[in-house]
C-alpha cells in the first residue's frame, strides 16, 4: 500500500481531480487530499480540479478553492486522479494527468484499468474515501478533513446500508467520528436534505416510474425539457435512483436523464444478485455490482429495452 505523502515525496507542483459529474465520494475524496497536502507539504504547489460541484458540499474545507479544468495553464510533477476508473472519466483534467511527471490512481471501481504510474485498486473497498483514510496518516487527519472522508463514506455505502459496507468501513468511520465532526449534520445535509425544485423533479420521476419484468425491475427517464420546466440541472437527480430502488420487490432500479448532447445518462442500482458493472461495461460504462453507470447515444425506448433484457437474462 503506498502512502500519500509516499506518492508524493520529492514533488512540488501537485494537481488533483476527479470524475467529471462528480459525486459525494469524488468530492470527499479529492478534498480530503488536497486539505491533507495544504495542511503537511507546506511548500507544495497544489491543486485540485473538479467540475461544479453540487452546493450541499460547499460546506467542506477549500472547496471555494476548486478550479475548473482547464482553466489553469500549467504541467504537475504529478497528478493525482481519484474515484476514476480511466483516464477520459477525468474529462478536461485528462490534459493535466497525460502531461504529468508521474501520475497516482486511488479508485475502487472494478472496471479501473490500472492507467496511472502508481495504481491503488481495491474493487472492494465502499468508496475511495475508505482507500484515502488508509492511505494517510489517522493522527494528521484532522476534523475538516474527516468531514471530507465522512461524506464520502456515506455518499457511496447509502448511509452504511449497501452491501458494499464492510467492518472496515464502520471502523474509518468510528474513528473519523472520533475527530469531532457532526456526523448528524453532514448526513442531513448531504442526503435528507433537498431543494423545493428537487423534491419536484422526484415526484415527476416517482410519477413516470414503470414497474417491469413482474414488477423486478423499475425504469424511470427524465427529459431536458422536463429538467427545464422545473429548473433543474443533473446534480439535483442525485439520489432518484436510490428512492426508486428503494420500492418494495424491486431488485434492480434503471434511472436515465437526457443530457445536453442529447445522450442519455444511465444509472443502475441493484438489491438482488444482478452485477451491474457487467451490464455496463457492455455499454462503454462501468461500476460496481450493485451499483454502476454509463452514457448512450439512444432513445430511452431503445435502452429500456436493452435493459429489459439484461436484467431478464441474469433474474
Amino acid at each position: 500500500m503506498t502512502s500519500i505523502l509516499d506518492a508524493i515525496k520529492g514533488k512540488k507542483r501537485i494537481g488533483i481531480g476527479g470524475h467529471v459529474r462528480p459525486d459525494g465520494d469524488c468530492i470527499g475524496s479529492s478534498l480530503a487530499v488536497y486539505n491533507y497536502l495544504c495542511d503537511n507539504v507546506p511548500d507544495g504547489d497544489i491543486h485540485i480540479f473538479l467540475q461544479e460541484i453540487p452546493n450541499m458540499y460547499k460546506f467542506l474545507r477549500n472547496s471555494d478553492k476548486i478550479e475548473e479544468p482547464g482553466t489553469v495553464q500549467e504541467s504537475f510533477d504529478i497528478f493525482i486522479a481519484l474515484d476514476c476508473g480511466d483516464s477520459d472519466r477525468l474529462g478536461p483534467s485528462a490534459e493535466y494527468f497525460k502531461n504529468a511527471g508521474s501520475t497516482f490512481c486511488i479508485d475502487h471501481h472494478l472496471s479501473n484499468s490500472a492507467f496511472a504510474d502508481i495504481n491503488e485498486i481495491e474493487p472492494h473497498s465502499s468508496s475511495t474515501c475508505e482507500m484515502v483514510f488508509d492511505r494517510m496518516d489517522q493522527k494528521l487527519i484532522t476534523k475538516q478533513i474527516a468531514e471530507c472522508l465522512y461524506c464520502g463514506l456515506i455518499s457511496d455505502t447509502g448511509q452504511f446500508q449497501y452491501s458494499c459496507t464492510s467492518s472496515h468501513t464502520m471502523y474509518a468511520a468510528g474513528v473519523l467520528m472520533d475527530k469531532g465532526i457532526d456526523y448528524p449534520y453532514i448526513v442531513d445535509h448531504t442526503f435528507s436534505e433537498k431543494t423545493f425544485e428537487q423534491n419536484r423533479i422526484l415526484g415527476v420521476a416517482l410519477l413516470k416510474a414503470e414497474l417491469l419484468l413482474d414488477g423486478k425491475l423499475i425504469f424511470c427517464n427524465i427529459t431536458m425539457e422536463e429538467m427545464k420546466q422545473y429548473n433543474v440541472m443533473p446534480k439535483h437527480l442525485e439520489g432518484i435512483v436510490a428512492m426508486l430502488r428503494a420500492t418494495k420487490d424491486v431488485e434492480v432500479a434503471c434511472f436515465c436523464y437526457e443530457t445536453e448532447d442529447h445522450d442519455l445518462k444511465v444509472s443502475l442500482r441493484a438489491s438482488g444478485d444482478v452485477n451491474l458493472a457487467l451490464i455496463a461495461s457492455k455499454y462503454n460504462g462501468g461500476g460496481h455490482a450493485k451499483a454502476a453507470g454509463c452514457t448512450v447515444s439512444m432513445s430511452p425506448e431503445e435502452f429500456k429495452n436493452i435493459i429489459i433484457n439484461e436484467i431478464k437474462e441474469r433474474l
